[in-house]
């Protein structure tokens, strides 16, 4: 088994841009965790479902084949994929269903790689509580809002400040305060606020945590 990175935080945080990079950089396999529930999300609504909807949600998880192409799929980056993912995240049958295949990513990460950096909500605390390293990358609900507003508007899709500000703060609710795996920092993870930083100082403040907790380099 190699290192485990484990990257969490709330949404239009930087943690899925800074994920990509520190994997690349170490040459460590990724995996974005919210695309698993991103997946289940829009299979529920192609399917004409509820998302909240417990059961639905819980079929969709186990029928999910990720080897299926499915996680590359660009609906998973809409923002209405997004708003289902964070619904069906909250039903245990779902992450019950997405467990195993995490853990077993970060146990054997594919590839033959050395290590694993997983992203998403939970994987310090729930996913995988004995990583090397954990980082909670995080930032103001108002840059985070910020952020998704300039995404939303350079993908050509016609967004209202005040909404996606409000989509954001009722994101975030849903996810602190639901009964199963709520977003929170672990114990021992190193909370990052890119609220005031760019993407390379986002970067050289987390590879200096992980340098200091695994003692491993860069890819050279």
């Amino acid at each position: 088994m190699g290192l485990v990175i484990a990257i969490d935080g709330p949404a239009a945080a930087g943690k899925g841009t800074l994920s990509k990079r520190v994997a690349r950089t170490y040459g460590f396999a990724h995996l974005d965790t919210g695309a698993l529930y991103r997946a289940v999300g829009v299979a529920v609504l192609r399917a004409g479902g509820d998302p909240a909807d417990a059961e639905v949600a819980a079929q969709a998880a186990r029928a999910l084949q990720p080897e299926d192409g499915i996680l590359n799929d660009p609906a998973l980056r809409s923002d209405e994929a997004a708003q289902a993912a964070s619904k069906v995240a909250a039903v245990p049958e779902v992450r019950a269903a997405l467990l195993d295949f995490q853990r077993r990513f970060a146990q054997t990460p594919p590839g033959g790689a050395p290590g694993a950096v997983l992203d998403g909500r939970d994987v310090g605390t729930v996913v995988c509580p004995n990583a090397d390293a954990k980082l909670f990358v995080t930032a103001s609900v108002e840059v985070r809002a910020e952020r998704r507003l300039k995404e939303l508007r350079e993908r050509g899709i016609p967004a209202i400040p005040s909404d996606v500000l409000e989509d954001m703060k009722a994101r975030d609710a849903r996810d602190s305060q639901r009964t199963v795996a709520p977003l929170r920092p672990a114990a021992d993870a190193f909370v990052l606020d890119t609220s005031a930083l760019d993407a390379d100082q986002a970067f050289a403040a987390a590879t200096a945590f992980i340098g200091t907790k695994t003692g491993f380099g860069p890819k050279v």
